[in-house]
């Protein structure tokens, strides 16, 4: 610890991201990124525009693309905030909706930025257990409290709660803002975006990440009333008023616009997804039912620190969260047909030489 750290550094647990390794080749499950490549549209459109015009500032009001994405999603551009991935608009919108000293709550089995951004910017959060099915309390929602995150589907079990739960929630917090992080929607939750019309204090925050093949273009946006996005924008030119590059600009808006693209690859990896889950079943595993990109697996006889190390001997990173009640469990992204395969192989070994 560093004499010249401020408190706030001090005292901060940094959130900790997937190991990205560098040593030799894994079969990559571990930071659910999508095992396939971005649009044909989406390379050709960024490789068109690096010229020159790379020495000129990008649109710092993301014009083109808020315009796109609101016709995507049937609202207006002006319920648009786009920024440089889903991570930096939760950071702006804990600063431009919540005090120091408020009290927000979420799930203690969750997205662990949470936890991190509160206590970055002096937020209190109380946590909401989930049940040992990991199901949402949905009613311990209803109840006194500064604002609201939600990952729905949640992170790192897939679950996802059905829109009705979603607007009680609204129903019953209806002045404080309510956010619902939709990183993983596209894989088979339904989206609270239809709702952005009946509550004014919903914020719905998406990225292209994940659905979109679009990891490593650093895309996020947030959709909600003018009062909500006029408050992110307040932030974002408090701080940093060119967020997006001109290339990522581009490319996000054509990986909006290739709808079909998206379906096709989104779809494999929903098929992807059961297959894998059936085959674990199979195989003794508890499998958490999931509408994310990845699946929520322990082992009724083998340790899921041990299983980890194990599948790491094996060349496959899966995901371990050294945490209270997880600590047993392993995600899994959902990789190729070919890298799945490959696990389930590989997962039927190390059973066979544990037991």
């Amino acid at each position: 610890m560093s004499k010249y750290w401020s408190n706030i550094v001090k005292k901060i647990s940094p959130y900790v991201p997937g190991e990205q390794p560098k040593d030799k080749k894994y079969i990559k499950l571990n930071t659910n990124e999508n095992p396939y490549p971005p649009s044909e549209k989406v390379l050709k459109a960024i490789s068109a525009a690096v010229n020159e015009s790379l020495r000129l500032y990008p649109d710092p009001a993301c014009e083109s693309l808020r315009n796109t994405l609101a016709k995507y999603y049937g609202i207006k551009a002006s319920e648009v905030f786009v920024g440089n991935g889903s991570d930096e608009l939760l950071a702006f919108s804990f600063m431009a909706f919540f005090n120091p000293g408020d009290t927000i709550i979420f799930p203690d089995i969750t997205y662990s930025f949470y936890e991190v951004y509160s206590s970055m910017f002096s937020v209190n959060y109380r946590l909401i257990p989930l049940d040992d099915e990991f199901n949402v309390p949905v009613e311990e929602f209803f109840t006194e409290n500064d604002g609201i995150i939600l990952a729905n589907p949640n992170a790192p079990t897939g679950k996802a709660l059905p829109l009705e739960s979603i607007r009680k929630i609204l129903e019953k917090n209806d002045d404080k803002v309510v956010i619902i992080d939709e990183a993983y929607v596209d894989f088979g939750a339904r989206s609270s975006v239809p709702l952005i019309k009946e509550f004014e204090n919903l914020l719905v925050i998406q990225t292209l990440s994940k659905s979109r093949a679009l990891a490593g273009l650093r895309v996020g946006f947030a959709l909600g009333s003018e009062q909500l996005i006029e408050g992110l924008d307040r932030v974002k030119n408090s701080i940093n008023s060119y967020t997006l590059d001109r290339l990522a600009l581009i490319g996000a808006e054509e990986a909006i616009k290739d709808h079909e693209y998206f379906c096709e690859i989104r779809d494999k990896i929903i098929n992807t997804r059961e297959w894998v889950s059936k085959k674990l079943s199979s195989m003794g595993f508890k499998v958490i039912e999931s509408k994310a990109n990845f699946i929520f697996i322990s082992h009724p006889k083998i340790n899921g620190r041990l299983l980890f190390e194990k599948y790491k001997e094996n060349n496959i990173l899966v995901r371990h969260f050294n945490s209270p009640r997880i600590d047993n469990f392993l995600r899994v992204s959902i990789g190729s047909d070919e890298e799945m395969n490959i696990f389930c192989e590989k997962t039927k070994e190390i059973i066979e030489s544990l037991n």
